[in-house]
């Protein structure tokens, strides 16, 4: 009986669909041989006809439609730091020289994150063997990043002078044929705690081009001109001049934050498609916080008026609870942490160190740039850090920087010296 009704449903070529719960009822009278048999819960096959074929294709499209009239995402949607920049550059706050210069400090980023990760199967860790201009042991990969930073913003063509921390001078690049930007770095914050895997990261700045810096370079000459001597010392300008600054973290996440005078963006690296992509829209530091960041290791040598700043965080208070203390090491992964969650970063002078620690080109001016755009401040005690002209080009000064009223407060106990 059963085969007789086999073939007398292949004799009709028709087909059913099981009238489950939650399914489209209705079934098409298709071939068989093309589109299958589904089997019914009766005993034999019976022929049902859909009168309406498109109904599902229908029911899809709009669907769609409403998802657009909605202005719900897709979810293959991704805006990359490459769409991000490009749609800076269509407003006109940007121009096209700069946005080649970010893509270039991408790149590199990209790469230097690469390096860190495989450090260790690498044999990147440890001291290079040599000293910077600031008598500080190099690390396999300080040389290394450094190296890449430079051979990235050279290969733009569109940089007339890049600054490197690891680098005794300014140095002015002979390919540049437009553009002419002025870029400072710091290709790997952090590299003394390479060897434990703990969170590192890059800092750069980027000044306005400078006109004299289009002057022709003669490469079988060791000495500069009096107007290449000009466009080096365009690097030392104060940070309120800055076009753009930013920072990339190489932590659990590589993570990179940037402003170009419009508040702060933050994109996350996608390892399935290796671009940085939007994660952090607009972000903005708390007014105050609770977490504070200092090397308290040297708390007897700072200054008494410093101490005693420290010390008012640590007592409960009131509410019966202290600040907490977070302390990384590393600038980039500390700053990071005070930018999200609130509080303050500070590294001060102290009886070893009379001016800090920390460069003013390479690490406090771009940092405070990015938090007084996120609405914090950045201060060196006293006052402003943007408005401090560096001297030297590796010139050091101390650096309090993160919420506004957690900087504030530090300044009047300072103050009151």
């Amino acid at each position: 009986m059963a085969a007789s009704s086999a073939t007398q449903c292949f004799a009709n070529r028709s087909t059913k669909i099981i009238n489950a719960p939650g399914k489209n009822r209705c079934s098409s009278s298709l071939s068989t041989a093309s589109r299958g048999l589904a089997i019914g819960s009766n005993r034999g096959f019976q022929q049902q006809h859909c009168r309406n074929l498109g109904i599902r294709a229908a029911v899809s499209v709009e669907s769609t439609t409403d998802k657009k009239k909605s202005g719900s995402r897709n979810q293959y949607q991704l805006n990359t730091l490459t769409n991000w920049l490009l749609k800076q550059e269509q407003a006109g706050i940007i121009d096209g020289e700069l946005t080649i210069v970010l893509s270039s400090i991408a790149v590199a980023c990209k790469q230097i994150a690469a390096l860190v990760q495989r450090a260790g199967i690498s044999n990147l860790t440890g001291v290079q063997g040599a000293v910077n201009v600031q008598g500080e042991d190099q690390k396999k990969l300080d040389v290394v990043s450094n190296e890449v930073f430079s051979n990235c913003l050279r290969s733009s063509g569109r940089t007339g002078i890049i600054a490197s921390e690891e680098e005794d001078t300014p140095v002015a690049v002979e390919e540049s044929y437009s553009g002419n930007y002025i870029v400072v770095f710091d290709p790997l914050d952090g590299s003394s705690n390479i060897d434990a895997a703990v969170s590192t990261g890059s800092i750069f700045g980027i000044y306005h081009p400078s006109e004299e810096c289009l002057a022709d370079f003669d490469s079988d000459s060791d000495s500069l001109t009096p107007s290449e001597q000009n466009c080096v010392m365009n690097v030392c300008q104060p940070g309120k001049n800055l076009l753009s600054s930013g920072y990339c973290m190489y932590s659990s996440s590589v993570i990179f934050v940037l402003t170009v005078g419009t508040g702060v963006y933050g994109f996350t690296l996608d390892p399935m498609v290796g671009e940085f992509v939007l994660t952090h829209d607009k972000i903005k530091i708390p007014d105050k916080g609770k977490i504070y960041a200092f090397n308290e290791g040297n708390y007897a040598l700072w200054e008494p008026n410093l101490q005693s700043y420290i010390n008012s965080l640590k007592d409960p208070g009131p509410a019966g609870k202290p600040y907490s203390a977070r302390y990384i090491g590393s600038l980039v992964g500390d700053f990071h942490r005070t930018m999200l969650y609130g509080g303050i970063y500070g590294y001060p002078r102290d009886k070893k160190s009379k001016n800090g620690k920390l460069r003013l080109l390479y690490e406090c001016a771009p940092m405070s740039f990015l938090v007084e755009q996120a609405g914090g401040k950045g201060s060196d005690g006293s006052g402003r850090i943007l408005d401090i002209k560096p001297e030297q080009v590796h010139q050091r000064v101390p650096l309090y920087i993160g919420s506004r009223e957690e900087v504030e407060k530090l300044e009047k106990y300072l103050s009151s010296m």
